[in-house]
């Protein structure tokens, strides 16, 4: 377990060596071997790292590497005092990060050798350009998750931030790609400035950022049941922070846009990465929300709300790759309600069987991409079922499991989310039932138009038109297309392997009225409970009375999700909403099935007669226009604005000292010209006329002097005679 370290240290290099110096130099073969390798290892790693974990008593299950003194001590003020800020860079092996790691590293992998087959149509420098991100991605994931405090944790997720920008814009010369990217990254920014201020309000209340510490610290306060205190703030900002990395309302707008990436990219966003940081996150830090109820109740809320409303927008959606994007957004949701009810390791669990089948689900639809030579749009498919069996086979399995039927995996984890959320509010229970009942309709709908009645895509060979390739070249991969085609068998191998886990991976959390154990459960609780040795002692270290039973009882039961509630709940009751979870899929696979195969004019009568409801989901609540007009707009707007104060009034104060300065030195040229050098020029003008005068009775003539000096005398003298 000491080298957990080079699970993300692998895919990092793998991402160094390839973009360096892949793109120049590697052929196609050798960057993707590369890229593969490293997940390989990484997964290996994992792996062995996990069987170590399962050796260890459950007490003692964590192990914490540090790698290095990564900030020093710094002196810095807390709640309490001067404390010392510092963060090593350490990485955290426990039951949550094991199986984070495992998903991550195993679907990461898959999806890794997929790409193999998928982007063969890329040029070879765009080939190693594709596998450095993907290696990258896994990297900041799986520092992410094995982070030891706030800040490493911090690392990974603005990397994971910075990893979808990059691949969801992979086709930057395509305009709607370049944008969706950057909605991405602006969004993600949204969500990370509430994170941060988390950390900040985390290092302030408690003068650590270790996710132990702070955990055990946490346990010896006060339930904040009477009212908003720090922790609720704390547990607020971080929630922020996951609404924008894992699309919850209102920050969910990036994620369906983000299917302008290549379709591998779209999977490992939606199933191994990126979006369960936030669950992983909030899970991580259950102990702090259990101490928050009213955030937890804000946490299901939105939660449920997000579930229910992708799954509305889903129904009508036509893209593949859309459909399955809202599909996301509201499994999200599912395991946001699980966190909010309680219910920690229901909602990894579901991240972890969501992981299997939405990977199998989003490889499969590119399977179906690259065989319609990138057509997307489901209403120019049909009858793929006999053309591509694999993938139909394999993509049934994941709509089966997300539906919920049993014995699939997604059973076993939405049944155990419904039950905790009965258990805790029947309304949020309510509509999280009639969530599912919509995702097994919409799911069957996406099967049904892609793979069942008439074929309605291009015909090819002299049946009509050849096919056009309607994407990017990366798609099809083809100069000509031939047809629709199963995929080679390095996409389809993927693909069996992800129905494998989609069909099994359930089992880990049998629950105890199917007669399981729910293995699963008991295996997280160390990670969602604090240290017993801590339970009565206070943020500071000291000891208070009325500390010690609140940190007893939210740092064990409460934070492991109501379990004593759950286990003394009636068998009956858990049969009875297994039996209507099940009938509601069943509902819902039957009324697409009937819409959209034995009756297909059914589903245009009722766009028709619900016409206004149905331009509604179409245009998806018109959220993104009210962005647009509001957010964007005003964005846009209020930087006008700005431009034309700085055009008018900064620049025009400049520009007018400018002005102001050119006059006064334009009058300082006319003073000096006109006043000054006059005034100098008039001098010497009337030295030059009266010496001119002078000059007249100079004449050199005895007689004339002689004839001045008698006039002068003359003069003088009838002045004195005058003035006697």
């Amino acid at each position: 377990m000491d080298l957990i370290w080079l699970i993300p240290l692998l895919p990092g290099f793998g991402a160094a060596l390839n973009g360096v110096v892949g793109i120049r130099f590697f052929s196609k073969r050798v960057a993707g071997l590369l890229a593969c390798s490293t997940m390989a290892l990484a997964l290996a790693l994992a792996v062995w790292a996990f069987v170590e974990l399962l050796g260890l008593p459950p007490e003692a299950r964590a192990h914490d590497v540090v790698l290095a003194d990564w900030i020093p001590p710094i002196p810095l003020e807390t709640a309490h005092g001067i404390g010392a800020f510092e963060a090593p860079w350490s990485f955290r092996l426990d039951p949550l990060s094991a199986v984070m790691t495992l998903v991550v590293s195993g679907i990461g992998f898959l999806i890794h050798v997929y790409s193999i087959g998928y982007m063969h149509g890329e040029s070879r420098g765009a080939y190693a350009r594709y596998f450095s991100y993907l290696n990258l991605f896994c990297f900041f994931m799986l520092t992410l998750v094995l982070g030891g405090n706030f800040l490493v944790m911090f690392v990974g997720w603005e990397g994971v931030g910075l990893c979808s920008y990059l691949l969801i814009g992979y086709w930057y010369e395509k305009k709607s790609a370049a944008d969706a990217g950057k909605k991405a990254f602006i969004v993600n920014r949204i969500g990370d400035w509430g994170f941060i201020l988390g950390i900040f309000l985390v290092f302030f209340t408690f003068g650590t950022l270790d996710f132990r510490a702070v955990a055990d610290a946490a346990a010896a306060m006060p339930v904040e049941a009477a009212g908003f205190g720090t922790l609720s703030l704390i547990c607020l900002f971080l929630f922020i922070g996951a609404t924008g990395k894992s699309a919850q309302i209102p920050l969910y707008v990036w994620l369906p846009d983000a299917m302008e990436g290549p379709t591998p990219v779209s999977a490992l966003i939606h199933a191994a990465t990126m979006v369960t940081a936030g669950v992983y996150m909030v899970a991580r830090n259950a102990i702090l929300f259990t101490h928050a109820p009213m955030v937890m109740t804000i946490v299901a809320v939105v939660g449920v709300l997000t579930a229910l409303m992708a799954a509305t927008i889903g129904l009508v959606q036509t893209d593949i790759k859309r459909v399955l994007a809202y599909s996301t957004v509201s499994q999200l949701g599912y395991m946001f309600l699980a966190t909010g009810v309680g219910a920690f390791a229901a909602g990894i669990f579901h991240l972890m069987t969501h992981a299997f089948f939405k990977a199998l689900l989003f490889l499969g639809s590119g399977s179906v991409i690259h065989a319609m030579a990138g057509e997307q749009d489901m209403r120019r498919m049909g009858s793929l079922r006999k053309y591509m069996p694999v993938t139909y086979v394999t993509m049934l399995i994941g709509t089966l499991a997300i539906a919920g039927i049993p014995p699939f995996a997604g059973f076993f984890s939405k049944d155990e989310i419904l039950f905790r959320t009965f258990l805790d509010n029947r309304l949020i229970w309510g509509l999280a039932a009639i969530t599912a009942l919509l995702t097994a309709f919409y799911m069957f709908r996406l099967m049904s138009m892609t793979f069942d009645g008439a074929y309605h895509g291009p015909a090819w060979e002299g049946h009509g038109h050849e096919g056009a390739d309607h994407g990017h070249g990366g798609h099809g991969g083809h100069d000509a297309w031939h047809g629709p085609h199963e995929s080679p068998r390095v996409m389809t191998i993927p693909l069996m392997a992800l129905a494998v886990g989609a069909m099994v991976a359930g089992f880990v959390g049998v629950p105890a009225a199917l007669g399981g154990n729910n293995a699963i459960e008991h295996f997280l609780e160390p990670s969602f409970t604090a240290s017993a040795a801590v339970h009565g002692e206070a943020v500071a270290g000291e000891t208070t009375e009325a500390a010690a039973p609140a940190a007893a009882e939210a740092g064990g039961e409460a934070a492991a999700g109501h379990g004593e509630e759950a286990a003394h709940a009636p068998l009956a009751v858990e049969w009875g909403l297994m039996l209507l979870s099940v009938l509601l899929a069943v509902v819902g696979i039957w009324f697409a099935r009937r819409n959209y195969v034995t009756r297909p004019e059914a589903s245009e009568a009722l766009a028709t007669r619900f016409a206004g409801a149905h331009r509604v989901l179409l245009n998806k609540y018109y959220v993104d226009e009210l962005y647009d007009a509001t957010a964007v707009q005003g964005t846009l707007g209020g930087a006008r604005g700005l431009w034309a104060f700085d055009r008018r009034v900064v620049d025009g104060a400049v520009d007018g000292s400018g002005w102001f300065t050119r006059l006064s030195a334009w009058i300082s040229h006319m003073f000096d010209k006109y006043v000054v050098d006059g005034l100098v020029n008039l001098v010497g003008w009337s030295a030059g006329e009266s010496s001119y005068a002078l000059r007249r009775v100079q004449t050199g003539l005895i007689q004339n002097y002689a004839l001045l000096m008698l006039i002068g005398v003359f003069a003088l003298l009838t002045v004195y005679l005058f003035t006697r």
